[in-house]
């Protein structure tokens, strides 16, 4: 009976962030839908060139909002007082992060353009999409971190219904922006700015009602405090970074291989990995109160029984999902696909059978990453989001796509995720093995 408890627990926190994720997810996800019916292949490759640094904003934000709630629950299961000065500190590097970019996106967004590859067709669209996405980074990041400190304080329905309920407005304004008011790629992105503008105005009430355990404190800058805060969330921001540097890369070797139509394709691909991606990023938040709580308070049946459910969940929707993508690829590509442009159906439907076999360890390596931040393991957890987001599939992506081309360009990700979770299981069962011995 004792565990029946812990597997509603589970179900109520990881369901709950997994909606959240997903809505969030939907961000760019509608912003490729309905510039990809209003604007074409154009739009669509000038999306799919701003999109790292969407992944770039939110993997910072989700770094800060991660670590910091890590610290905050590790706290708050030793019935440590330490929590608002962590939340101080949070909010602190959040700050610094903001004025950063918004320099960018008020002085650097044209080169940054041109950084991303982005050619004379589609120059001018990407370079608004950036700078107006820049602009509005404060509301992602005060977002994010909002989100995972309200998640850690015992709401995870109200964190839920923020980002399910900033992205359908992001949908909405999405339409509006885009046909009725024929506002082209500004209304596209503008629309993703206000999303978590939304979301803010939905988590206020948690606030006004002083519900919150934690607030800003004074206090002075605690730099070992600082620094474990920051390896704590260092691997969300590599998982989401890890996404933006791998479209960088493919989309450099893509423009080369086949133009902006293969681009274009890859905008599809890419794009839904972002939704698979938002999930097992939900998964792995979501058993992160759980795991961090379980650790400061000791209880290591509870923690094992946690991560033992979440990868059940991740083997069974990544089956059901590779299932999915490859049966109805064609319909999938079809509907981002409204010029029906051959060459571009093609490459997409090749991509996605062949992308997503590597869906099932990248879930297992999110996971197993989150595992070890959660449980204040960060060396592990950083070697995992480094090796599957820098290290081995930067020198893969070129390797591969030399030999076989566009297809062996879409075998990259299954293969380094394939290899990563090698090591990855390797490290978990060796530190357990450390655990008994002692």
């Amino acid at each position: 009976m004792q565990f029946q408890p812990h597997l509603r627990t589970y179900v109520r926190y990881t369901s709950l962030n997994v909606l959240g994720m997903l809505g969030l997810s939907c961000y760019i996800l509608a912003d490729t839908f309905f510039v990809s019916k209003g604007l074409g292949s154009s739009g669509l490759a000038a999306l799919n060139l701003a999109i790292p640094v969407y992944n770039f904003i939110h993997g910072t934000g989700l770094m800060l909002g991660i670590g910091g709630a890590t610290r905050f629950a590790l706290a708050k299961g030793k019935n440590d007082d330490e929590g608002s000065t962590v939340f101080t500190h949070t909010l602190l590097f959040g700050v610094c992060f903001a004025i950063l970019f918004l320099l960018l996106g008020l002085f650097g967004a044209a080169p940054l353009t041109s950084l991303l590859g982005a050619d004379q067709t589609v120059f001018e669209m990407t370079k608004t999409y950036l700078r107006v996405l820049l602009l509005f980074s404060p509301a992602f990041l005060l977002n994010d971190i909002m989100l995972c400190f309200v998640r850690n304080d015992g709401a995870p329905h109200l964190a839920m219904a923020a980002m399910v309920g900033g992205s359908l407005s992001n949908v909405v304004l999405d339409y509006v922006f885009i046909f009725p008011l024929q506002m082209g790629i500004f209304g596209a992105v503008f629309a993703t700015g206000l999303a978590p503008v939304i979301s803010l105005m939905i988590l206020s009430p948690f606030f006004l009602k002083k519900k919150n355990s934690f607030c800003p404190v004074r206090c002075r800058l605690n730099m070992p405090l600082s620094q474990r805060l920051l390896a704590c969330g260092l691997p969300s921001l590599v998982t989401e970074v890890s996404s933006g540097v791998v479209i960088m890369v493919f989309n450099m070797i893509l423009l080369s291989l086949a133009g902006n139509t293969a681009v274009a394709a890859y905008g599809v691909v890419a794009n839904l990995s972002l939704v698979v991606i938002a999930i097992y990023t939900g998964i792995a938040q979501g058993i992160q109160p759980l795991v961090s709580r379980g650790c400061g308070l000791g209880d290591t049946d509870a923690v094992k029984t946690t991560l033992r459910y979440a990868v059940w969940t991740v083997a069974v929707f990544s089956v059901a999902l590779y299932a999915a993508v490859f049966f109805f690829a064609d319909g999938i590509a079809a509907v981002f696909n409204s010029g029906n442009d051959l060459q571009l159906q093609k490459i997409a439907v090749d991509g996605l059978r062949i992308y997503f076999i590597g869906c099932l360890s990248a879930g297992m390596n999110i996971l197993l990453s989150s595992y070890f931040a959660s449980s204040d393991s960060a060396k592990p957890a950083n070697l995992i989001s480094l090796l599957r987001g820098l290290i081995l599939i930067v020198p893969l992506s070129f390797l591969l796509s030399w030999a076989g081309g566009i297809t062996g360009l879409w075998a990259v990700f299954p293969t380094t995720e394939t290899l990563v979770l090698c090591l990855a299981v390797w490290v978990y069962i060796h530190k357990q093995s450390k655990k008994k011995k002692t």
